[in-house]
């Protein structure tokens, strides 16, 4: 299962991970990224990590 970290403080309310997750698993709340409960679909392919314009996704 993947460790998905979203630095909130870093997070620039973009979305670019809500668009760029294959699997969906991104929401916004509060105008932050947020993980939507189906952290287990995760593929573990980091493509919001490597999209995130603010570094704020840490995929483990």
């Amino acid at each position: 299962m993947a460790d998905i970290q979203i630095d909130k403080e870093a997070c620039i309310g973009c979305g670019v991970c809500v668009n760029s997750c294959p699997v969906g698993i991104f929401e916004m709340e509060n105008d932050k990224a947020a993980t939507n409960g189906n952290v287990d679909d995760c593929t573990l392919c980091k493509t919001c990590e490597s999209s995130c314009p603010a570094g704020a996704i840490t995929v483990t």
